[in-house]
Formats: C-alpha cells, sequence, structure tokens
C-alpha cells in the first residue's frame, strides 16, 4: 500500500550509472541489467563499458555505453542527454565513479589533492546538477551517491578522499531537506573495504606504510573484502523500495571470518 499520493515506480525505469567501467558501477550496472531495468552505462573509458552493456544486451537486457568524465560539466550533460536520449527519461542515478590517490596531508602535491575532490565530490555534484531538476519535474526519481565507511571511521594517508566523501555526506544531508516533498529521494551507500580495481596502481612502498599506519589506529580489523556484487545489491534494496518511504542511507561492511562453532571446537 502506498499512501498520501504517491503513485508505483512506473513499470520502465531506465537508469544511469556513473563509473561502469569497473567494480561497485559495473556490477550494480549488470545486476539493474539482469532485473530489465535499461541502463546506461557511463564512464571514461566508454570502450569498457560498450563491452558490458553488449554482455548485458546478449543476455536479454537493455543496456547502452556513454562517455562520461565527471571531472568534465559539459561530459556530464552530453552523457546525460545521450542517454535519455537512448533509453528515455532517466529515473535512477547512481553516481560512483572515483579513483584514489594516498599520501600523507602534509606531503600530498596540491593538485593531485584537490583532484580527489573534484571526482568524489564535485563530479557527483554534477551528475546531481544534471539530473535531479528533471526528476523533480516528473515528482519521482533515485539518486544513490556512492560514500564510504571512511567518514565514520578516518583512515591516515587518505585525507582527501576522506575530505571528499566527508563533502558528499554534506550534500546529501542538505539535500534531502531540499527534496522533501517532491518525490525524489536521495540515498547513501557506504562501502567498507570493498576488492574494486581502484586504488590498484598505487605505489607499492607507499601502500604498505598506508597498512601499517592503519594498524597502529585499529583501522584493519581483518583481512576479509566486500564485492562489488554486494553493493549493487545495496543500490537495489535503496532504488525499488515502493515510493513513500526513504531508504536514506545503507551501510555495507565485510563480514571477518566465521569463528569455530563451539560443536566444531
Amino acid at each position: 500500500m502506498i499512501a498520501m499520493g504517491f503513485k508505483p515506480h512506473p513499470e520502465r525505469r531506465p537508469v544511469l550509472v556513473a563509473g561502469a567501467s569497473s567494480g561497485i558501477g559495473e556490477a550494480t550496472a549488470r545486476a539493474l541489467g539482469a532485473l530489465g531495468y535499461p541502463v546506461a552505462l557511463g564512464a571514461r573509458r566508454v570502450e569498457k563499458c560498450a563491452q558490458t552493456a553488449a554482455e548485458i544486451v546478449d543476455a536479454g537486457g537493455e543496456a547502452v555505453a556513454v562517455a562520461l568524465d565527471v571531472t568534465d560539466n559539459n561530459s556530464v550533460v552530453a552523457a546525460f542527454d545521450e542517454a535519455t536520449e537512448a533509453l528515455g527519461d532517466i529515473e535512477i542515478v547512481v553516481a560512483g565513479a572515483g579513483d584514489l590517490q594516498i599520501g600523507r596531508a602534509h606531503e600530498m602535491p596540491v593538485d593531485e589533492w584537490a583532484s580527489q575532490i573534484d571526482i568524489h565530490l564535485v563530479g557527483a555534484y554534477r551528475l546531481y546538477r544534471a539530473a535531479v531538476p528533471s526528476m523533480i519535474d516528473r515528482r519521482r526519481g533515485d539518486f544513490v551517491f556512492i560514500s564510504s565507511d571512511v567518514v565514520a571511521h578516518p583512515r591516515p594517508w587518505s585525507s582527501a578522499y576522506v575530505a571528499a566523501k566527508y563533502g558528499v555526506e554534506g550534500l546529501v544531508a542538505t539535500a534531502h531537506m531540499e527534496l522533501e516533498g517532491t518525490g525524489v529521494r536521495a540515498g547513501l551507500v557506504r562501502p567498507g573495504q570493498t576488492l574494486t580495481g581502484m586504488g590498484m596502481n598505487l605505489d607499492q612502498q607507499a601502500t604498505e606504510g598506508m597498512l601499517n599506519d592503519w594498524i597502529a589506529f585499529g583501522l584493519a580489523r581483518h583481512g576479509h573484502f566486500l564485492s562489488p556484487e554486494n553493493l549493487a545489491h545495496a543500490v537495489i534494496s535503496m532504488v525499488t523500495l515502493p515510493p513513500g518511504a526513504h531508504m536514506k542511507a545503507v551501510d555495507v561492511e565485510a563480514e571477518g571470518k566465521l569463528t569455530r562453532s563451539k560443536e566444531n571446537s
């Protein structure tokens, strides 16, 4: 039952996924495509998005690839327009684009530090600004931001990433108030440690220094990682919630290994 005049989700709900060339974005696009959602996969590596889109189509879904660089507002607007033209009005956006540069805050080059803010925070805002006005006009829509558990548990060597995700959460806290009564929902998915391509190009020595500092502050409790598919499930739970309710945030953490049961000890 849907209360207060909310209408059910339309049967067709096109999706734009930013950062769909790998990791959480790719897994989310694949999962939504398998469920019958028309999906536009956007990233700078558009050839990788095209490959994934073709696989979704081969499996019976509907998908297109669009070139998308979230650090370029013209690219964002063009990608949103292209996705709309190909699939129809975009009902769901997942802002999952990002990369990772590490270093102690007093040692990182300023431009490198600022670039993390640009891609994770300003990039997400560029998408939000492009997509949400038309959602408000239709009185419905879901915009999902991929945040991080670093907001609750900041980590050394990650000051730019932490600052960017703090900013994302501030943006969404404001959006919740500004969107109330419009029918449009903004939500946060906060992954814990996840095995993706992000950070795989980092310097080995710097990575070792970072991990040692994490251990010193109790920030590396176990070596288990989430899979991107775990986060795709969280996104799906958020956007499939019937109108009239709002899942504002979902925290997803990797479980540690199972301890031996008493019967087997």
